[in-house]
């Protein structure tokens, strides 16, 4: 019986260490190479499938240089203006986000910064499990290690969702208005920026108080951040 329960954690431990190669490959050929479709696109793919069997993702990669600048700065603002200081974790945004959910008694904050989000889009699932964020602070930890802040904000700005089937910011800014992404003025990126944490709702909601607060909340922070060049 021993013998079996040594074997089974040695194989349990030889699973892991396997899985974290794989994870870490896929980051190092990530540097310079794109990611066609991320964990969380194929997951969303597969939903809307079960509904109508034709669905396809709204999705165009476009490098850095082709996304505005305003759109940069409006991300920043909104999900992680201290990007370029921390190391993937930003522990004093997480403290706060704690308090504020402890104190309304329900998740009203989330404190992840934008490298712990691009770890969760790329290779996590939306389901909620035990080891989850184990697996997210070491994806997290890779990204960081492995890529500039350039190429991981330049990732994170294609692959995160903006609506319903809507990924990256060309289809976002394509879909909403109508135009490249590298068009968006000061108030449409801040627009998109403030869809980010809830985009298929306001995706059919486009224009709610809150939004509408939010967008102007964002387009004022924007002159305090600087996105990577």
């Amino acid at each position: 019986m021993m013998k079996l329960a040594k074997r089974l954690i040695l194989l349990t431990l030889a699973l892991v260490l396997l899985y974290q190669g794989w994870l870490f490959a896929h980051v190092c050929w990530w540097i310079e190479h794109n990611p066609s479709r991320s964990a969380f696109m194929s997951a969303r793919l597969a939903d809307m499938r079960e509904d109508d069997p034709e669905a396809e993702l709204h999705h165009r990669w476009v490098p850095y240089e082709r996304i505005s600048r305003n759109l940069k700065r409006a991300v920043m603002a909104s999900e992680d203006a201290k990007f370029l200081q921390h190391e993937g974790f930003d522990w004093e945004g997480m403290q706060t986000a704690w308090e504020k959910n402890l104190k309304k008694g329900r998740i009203v904050a989330g404190g992840s910064t934008i490298s712990q989000q691009l770890a969760k889009n790329l290779f996590l699932s939306g389901k909620r499990t035990p080891w989850r964020k184990g697996e997210e602070a070491i994806i997290t930890f890779m990204l960081e290690q492995m890529m500039t802040k350039r190429r991981i904000f330049e990732i994170y700005l294609n692959v995160i969702e903006w609506g319903d089937g809507v990924f990256g910011a060309e289809a976002a800014a394509r879909h909403y208005y109508r135009k490249p992404a590298s068009a968006l003025t000061p108030h449409e990126a801040a627009r998109l920026a403030a869809m980010v944490p809830n985009p298929r709702y306001y995706d059919k909601h486009r224009s709610t108080r809150y939004l509408e607060r939010r967008t102007r909340i964002i387009q004022r922070r924007m002159n305090y951040v600087r996105p990577p060049r």
